[in-house]
């Protein structure tokens, strides 16, 4: 993506980034690309600019549709997070979407019967040891036409979910296939499997850049040059993981996301046992994989339940009334290296202001044992939880 580019554009750039609205934006990269150089090295910059205005312009059109469509009383392409955790089921055509919904939620979908002729997301609640996984089943990916208006939705619905099940037809190329969407997904700034690092810079009104974390082949000094170069003189650039400098650079053009993806390989009753070895050895060199052949509901529930949860880093903590015998069969999900502190807010700031000290249990533990514990103490999957404090 970073193409040496001349200061004129670099500025042009700076009021992109500048840009509060859709309108604002779209007029602004308009302006940039009107300063980009053409030359082999910003193809791809280029590329990008025209594919994102064209997104911009959809956006801005979706918007009155959407605000035409609820003073109607039409359905919004947007779904509202409900439950623990929102994960989208993304695929091509007929790769068992609908099936999977079928299968593990209580909502009533049909397929549709001509590929890309629905573009409405249905939410469904799969509950999974009273854990509530919201899926979001997303309009088929086209994966003959990667800057196609039906895959612009679903990269932006998928931007926004806390995870991703990517289905794949064993009756097709399912490498083939995986190597294009997650190429889609990445053109976009989404990482479908985890990357080395990623960047996020927050420009602020004061401080010069600070840098926090790792960049490969290059010093913090190269970073605050680079960002200088765009006239951007205060900002934090926190590196989760190890960066080079180049991606620092594409960061200032694309909010680059992580999303943990589940790759469900479907009909493998109809797929050589053999080569469906060979693709889930290549697939899982880089995500978590299931087989399911959903025309039966084959799926294994507890796999996928607990896979959702390893993929999200999610662990559940149980909490239990002081002087109680039993502890409540509802957990709270939370992100791994969450705190007793962290629980204790979460359930009511009082909680936490006036905390004196918890009790933790495993389940498989329960009721024997038990330690004393402090705010600072790390949660584990599986933990019960009682706290005490004054109220």
């Amino acid at each position: 993506m970073p193409a040496n580019l001349p200061p004129e554009a670099k500025a042009k750039w700076l009021k992109v980034m500048e840009a509060r609205t859709p309108e604002e934006k779209l007029r602004a990269l308009e302006e940039f690309l009107s300063s980009v150089p053409r030359h082999k090295g910003t193809e791809n910059l280029i590329h990008w600019a025209r594919r994102r205005m064209a997104q911009l312009r959809r956006e801005i059109e979706e918007r009155r549709i959407k605000e035409r469509s609820l003073r109607s009383g039409g359905f919004n392409y947007f779904i509202e997070k409900e439950g623990d955790a929102q994960v989208v089921v993304v695929g091509p055509p007929s790769s068992g979407k609908t099936c999977l919904m079928r299968c593990l939620t209580n909502v009533r979908v049909e397929p549709d019967d001509v590929p890309f002729s629905s573009v409405r997301p249905i939410p469904g609640m799969f509950v999974w040891n009273n854990v509530y996984f919201q899926l979001v089943k997303l309009p088929s990916l086209n994966l003959e036409n990667p800057d196609s208006d039906i895959n612009d939705l679903v990269m932006t619905m998928a931007r926004n979910a806390d995870g991703v099940l990517l289905m794949l037809d064993a009756s097709r190329d399912v490498l083939r296939d995986y190597e294009l969407i997650k190429g889609m997904f990445r053109e976009n700034g989404i990482y479908l499997v985890r990357p080395r690092g990623t960047v996020k810079i927050e420009r602020r009104p004061s401080g010069g850049v600070q840098v926090v974390g790792r960049v490969l082949g290059a010093t913090v000094d190269d970073v605050k040059k680079l960002l200088n170069s765009y006239g951007i003189f205060n900002a934090l650039v926190t590196i989760d993981g190890e960066a080079t400098l180049d991606e620092v650079e594409e960061s200032l053009f694309k909010d680059i996301v992580y999303k943990p993806t589940i790759a469900i390989v479907n009909k493998v009753d109809l797929a050589d046992q053999e080569s469906l070895a060979s693709i889930t050895k290549s697939l899982s060199a880089e995500l978590m994989v299931l087989g399911a052949s959903l025309a039966k509901c084959s799926v294994d529930r507890d796999a996928l339940g607990t896979s959702l949860l390893k993929a999200m880093d999610l662990i559940r903590v149980f909490t239990k009334e002081p002087n109680s015998s039993t502890f409540s069969p509802k957990p709270y999900v939370m992100r791994r290296g969450s705190t007793v502190g962290d629980l204790a807010r979460r359930i009511h700031s009082r909680l936490y202001e006036g905390f004196k000290y918890a009790r933790i249990w495993r389940v498989e533990d329960y009721p024997s044992g038990g330690k004393r514990v402090g705010l600072n103490y790390v949660l584990s999957d599986g933990d019960i939880v009682e706290i005490h404090a004054s109220l």
